[in-house]
């Protein structure tokens, strides 16, 4: 019986692509097939990502190598550890969730990222960039020091902008030191790591990935070491002789092979042929070792390839002309929140010449872009490098500037040390603009800002408000500039509030009532934006003979102790609402605060369970959570009734 995957198929516009169920399928088909598979998965990410939208360029440039992995290596027994995600949609089609995958970021849907929970092929979490190194390293040594696991081979896939944080420097100083067999494959479709020098460069890269040139390079090292002119203890000294030497010829030395990773490439990462030859030529080769490839962001689709920053993540389009779903709207009432940021940040460079910005890759994502075009001087994009971020803007303000920090809130986790240790302990006037808090809808798990509220006020000396509406957003920001001390001012994702062209006075510690119905006995003490979904309950339960008052209390520290004390004497219930995490969040200060002040109080918290909330529409996982103007209005509806 012929089994052969390609025979015997239905009609269809991707008749390779179908074929595939799993790896195994993809490593019986012959290699001049493969070209063609790339072109059906391409055309099938157009047509799903077109309607569903995600993460496009990355993905589409990524196709080549994501098939020559799984082409080469013998997954899911070896390991391919990604790092973010963005680029592994074509490893989600070739794994067996073709047909799921135009559900992806969808509420029960597969997830936009890799994840272990979803198939036993995606080996590590990645929403956050940078820790690909750590974790394939710590599985290659776990492997090689396990029998049963000796040999298997374990791949990282890092891009060139993930490489460049961090923890990915950490990762690979520490592959240079521990005796592993790593491959990292630096994907690079951006930043040029090192210059291209012509022929003689593109002469080096296919002989120093080819099986000849490395067999050679054993048998001399083997006859160094039988005349006892080497020993095994001197195989690094080798290693740093050959890189040397190579370093010599090509007039050129990378940071790679200065940390004694042999260095390949760089290789056209969107020929697949090529990629699966240098990929079977380094597969047994022995130590760590890096393969550098290039390829097109956007590939194969020529309005991405075109402007790749804006096809990261284009949201809905057409496939045929490339037209995206995107209406410019003049109203000001449709502003998004960073964009008020933006705006604001503008103004307050123009009245103080000490202002300036720093992100951490995002200056379209925080709208710190803004500033191009007349203070182009006063912002710095520091990379993914949250933690140098923020002890940067610490050097700023030690000197005289006044640094706004825009980084989400998910991202900004990862410089909680630096926030304490560089900021805090110094008191210095930066000022934490800390964009997605909350939940943010389709990213999912790895990118909801649950926790900023927990990290940030357990940190003595730090203010931390949140606005309702974009002039309360103006209002922190314009406040935060006379305030001489850190402070952290968290927004959601999303359409603003209210009149982004008004201004409200905002004073450290002063919150305000929205509300007031003359007969409540219960009262709900809301923060940020859930402020509006508290209205829209009171306004429903109205309705229904019931009254409630509502307070708009912008602090979580300090805590507005006036309004706590008037609430405490004079209500029978009390109803915290927040987007954030309930467990250490503004709920539980407030409750901390009533005890502290013996004050008996029946308390109640909304917000964001002690659970991982997945993907999904924002105002779906708000209802899941049970924080949403309905899940106000039920919860009120109960305790009345109770």
């Amino acid at each position: 019986m012929d089994t052969h995957p390609l025979n015997n198929l239905k009609s269809s516009p991707f008749p390779i692509l179908d074929s595939i169920q799993d790896p195994a399928d993809l490593r019986k088909l012959p290699e001049d097939q493969l070209p063609a598979l790339c072109s059906e998965i391409r055309q099938y990410l157009i047509e799903t990502l077109s309607v569903n939208p995600g993460h496009f360029g990355s993905s589409m440039g990524a196709v080549e190598i994501i098939v020559a992995l799984h082409y080469v290596f013998n997954t899911p027994e070896d390991h391919i550890v990604f790092d973010v995600g963005h680029q592994a949609y074509a490893h989600k089609l070739l794994t067996g969730r073709k047909e799921q995958f135009q559900h992806q970021r969808t509420l029960n849907g597969l997830s936009g990222f890799p994840f272990p929970a979803e198939s036993k092929y995606d080996t590590f979490v990645c929403g956050h960039a940078g820790n690909s190194i750590s974790a394939a390293l710590g599985m290659a040594i776990a492997d090689e020091t396990s029998p049963s696991n000796s040999c298997r081979k374990t791949v990282a896939l890092i891009g060139d902008a993930s490489i460049g944080n961090g923890l990915a420097f950490e990762g690979l100083n520490n592959v240079s030191n521990c005796p592993n067999n790593l491959l990292i494959v630096l994907n690079d479709n951006d930043m040029s790591i090192d210059d291209n020098v012509g022929a003689l460069h593109r002469y080096l890269s296919d002989i120093t990935t080819s099986k000849r040139y490395n067999q050679y390079r054993f048998r001399l090292y083997r006859m160094f070491r039988k005349a006892g002119l080497i020993e095994d203890k001197g195989k690094g000294m080798m290693l740093r002789f050959s890189n040397a030497l190579k370093s010599l010829i090509s007039q050129q030395q990378n940071i790679f092979e200065g940390l004694n990773i042999r260095y390949f490439g760089p290789v056209n990462g969107n020929d697949v042929i090529k990629l699966v030859k240098v990929l079977r030529d380094i597969k047994e080769m022995k130590g760590p070792r890096l393969l550098h490839i290039r390829t097109v962001k956007g590939k194969g689709f020529q309005p991405a390839e075109s402007d790749p920053a804006v096809w990261h993540a284009p949201g809905k389009f057409d496939p045929d002309t490339g037209n995206r779903n995107c209406t410019t709207s003049t109203d000001r009432k449709d502003i998004l929140w960073q964009d008020v940021f933006g705006t604001e940040l503008i103004e307050l460079c123009r009245q103080h010449d000490n202002v300036v910005a720093v992100t951490a890759a995002m200056t379209s994502g925080t709208s710190v872009g803004m500033l191009q075009n007349e203070f182009p001087q006063r912002m710095y994009d520091v990379g993914i490098s949250e933690g140098h971020a923020v002890t940067f803007a610490g050097g700023l303000a030690a000197a005289g500037k006044h640094p706004y920090v825009a980084i989400y809130s998910s991202f900004l986790q990862r410089a909680v040390d630096n926030i304490i240790h560089d900021i805090a302990i110094q008191k210095l006037p930066v000022t934490l603009c800390i964009d997605r808090a909350g939940l943010v809808g389709e990213d999912g798990v790895t990118h909801h800002g649950m926790f900023d509220i927990i990290y940030l006020r357990m940190i003595p000396g730090f203010a931390v408000a949140a606005p309702s509406d974009a002039a309360s957003l103006r209002g922190l920001m314009q406040l935060a500039y006379s305030y001489d001390a850190p402070m952290a001012i968290r927004y959601p994702r999303g359409k603003a509030i209210g009149n982004p062209d008004v201004v409200t006075e905002m004073h450290v510690g002063k919150g305000r009532q929205v509300l007031s119905q003359g007969n409540a006995r219960t009262a709900i003490l809301a923060l940020g934006p859930t402020v509006s979904d508290a209205l829209e309950a009171a306004n429903k339960l109205k309705q229904d003979g019931i009254e409630v008052d509502v307070y708009d209390m912008i602090w979580v520290k300090p805590l507005d102790s006036e309004i706590l004390k008037n609430v405490a004497s004079k209500y029978d219930h009390i109803l915290t609402v927040e987007d954030g995490s309930i467990n250490g969040g503004f709920g539980s200060a407030v409750m901390e605060w009533m005890r502290e002040n013996n004050f008996q109080t029946n308390i109640t918290v909304l917000g964001i369970p002690d659970k991982w909330i997945f993907h999904g529409k924002t105002d779906q996982l708000k209802s899941l959570s049970g924080y949403d103007a309905t899940s106000i209005e039920e919860t009120i509806k109960g305790i009345i009734g109770g």
